[in-house]
């Protein structure tokens, strides 16, 4: 029986445990945890989801604040189009996350950002821009583009001298999806260093339809990705993710071809996660009941989460002063139409109101109130020990990396016993 230690993810003469953790916003990929996956010869992500947010909280700028301030004439105006962010500001907190973690890494692994092409922003090719060459000037060893096809963001790096240097990949759920990529970048001449393939089971915003997502599986997708490519005489990597919650569900697609698998929800309840400790016992507490998929993200695109997260039926005035991270390129949100569509229908209060269409997903992740999970969320209980107190032991990242890369026949491998005992 094959272990994921047996396989080795390559980039170029370089070799790596195959397993890379996924890039989970606001901060909850921490740089803690991706620093654990380097240390460990794997490979982690940090987000730069609401950056200047995390710069703040993380080295006490002042970022939100300030843009609070100077937009403060603005909070009460159903129009958001005046504000934007300041990129040179932007480029700061980009560098500054991204750099003092690059500065932290130890170990033979990589360390990359997910970039999200749906953080528009109020300028979605400008934002975008500085975004991505922020984090090649700080160092980062990767860059993935998710949440969005784009069709142009090598072309935004194309000039910076590192653009052939770093490690660029896309999360794709289709062939269709790569193919359409490829063909718009053909003309750099540089094709993306590995390919994501994320099915229907991961968690967060899925690639697929609100109303169809179950009629596709991971295997299947990922089987036709390594055809087309094979196909066209090209060697990328490919990277299997959503649900592989297993060393053994792993194996299955280092076995069929995949070079590397991506995993994120084991990771929600470890240490090193940044996920505030009584959210991480709602993960672990969670059902199967409890996890759905629906519609209420403003990027438009299916979302799995807890049913009960505090982000599902509020009534948050939207704080794009301070934050604006979904605003298109008109100054626009979903969310912002369905809040002032309430608000209109209630005689212009928002007492009592409440959006169950849509949310301020940018104030719900900020404050963790946006419980976002994979499929098998409800299986994590299995994963720990439960304590006298009802909770369950909070795991090591470490743990969980081991775990995966040497387990067999489906098995998980628990913590010490001691461990919960003294918890």
């Amino acid at each position: 029986m094959k272990r994921v230690d047996d396989f080795r993810l390559r980039f170029g003469d370089k070799e790596y445990v195959p397993i890379m953790i996924g890039g989970m916003g606001v901060d909850i990929s921490t740089s803690e945890l991706a620093l654990e996956a380097a240390r460990l010869g794997g490979i982690g992500h940090i987000s730069d989801a609401m950056v200047e947010d995390v710069s703040d909280r993380r080295f006490d700028t002042t970022f939100v604040k300030d843009k609070t301030k100077l937009y403060k004439f603005n909070i009460n105006n159903m129009d958001k189009a005046v504000v934007q962010f300041d990129l040179g500001r932007l480029a700061e907190a980009q560098r500054l996350h991204i750099g003092r973690t690059m500065e932290a890494k130890k170990g033979p692994g990589l360390i990359f950002v997910n970039c999200m092409e749906k953080l528009t922003m109020n300028g979605p090719r400008e934002t975008l821009r500085v975004r991505l060459n922020a984090a090649l000037d700080a160092g980062i060893d990767g860059i993935t583009l998710s949440a969005g096809l784009h069709f142009n963001s090598f072309g935004l790096m194309a000039d910076h001298p590192r653009f052939r240097e770093a490690k660029l990949g896309i999360i794709v759920s289709s062939v269709r999806a790569l193919q359409i990529f490829l063909r718009k970048n053909q003309k750099l001449d540089r094709l993306p260093d590995y390919v994501i393939v994320e099915g229907p089971l991961a968690g967060g915003h899925l690639g697929f339809g609100m109303d169809d997502w179950q009629n596709y599986d991971l295997h299947t997708i990922t089987g036709e990705v390594l055809a087309y490519l094979k196909g066209e005489n090209l060697d990328i990597p490919v990277i299997a993710a959503g649900g592989v919650f297993t060393g053994s569900d792993a194996v299955s697609f280092l076995e069929m071809g995949a070079a590397g698998v991506q995993v994120a929800t084991r990771f929600t309840i470890t240490k090193e996660c940044g996920l505030p400790d009584k959210v991480k016992q709602e993960y672990v507490k969670a059902t199967e009941d409890d996890i759905v998929v629906n519609g209420i993200s403003p990027t438009g695109y299916p979302m799995r989460m807890l049913k009960s997260t505090p982000a599902i039926g509020t009534n948050t005035r939207p704080g794009c002063e301070s934050y604006g991270y979904l605003l298109d390129a008109t100054g626009n949100c979903a969310y912002i139409n369905s809040y002032n569509r309430e608000v209109t229908a209630n005689g212009g209060s928002d007492k009592g109101v409440k959006v169950m269409d849509k949310t301020c997903l940018c104030t719900h992740m900020r404050n963790f109130n946006c419980w976002t999970c994979g499929h098998y969320t409800y299986r994590l209980k299995d994963t720990t020990h439960k304590l006298a107190n009802g909770d369950y032991q909070i795991l090591t990242a470490e743990h969980v990396f081991r775990d995966y890369q040497f387990s067999t026949d489906n098995r998980i491998a628990l913590p010490a016993k001691e461990e919960a005992e003294a918890a």
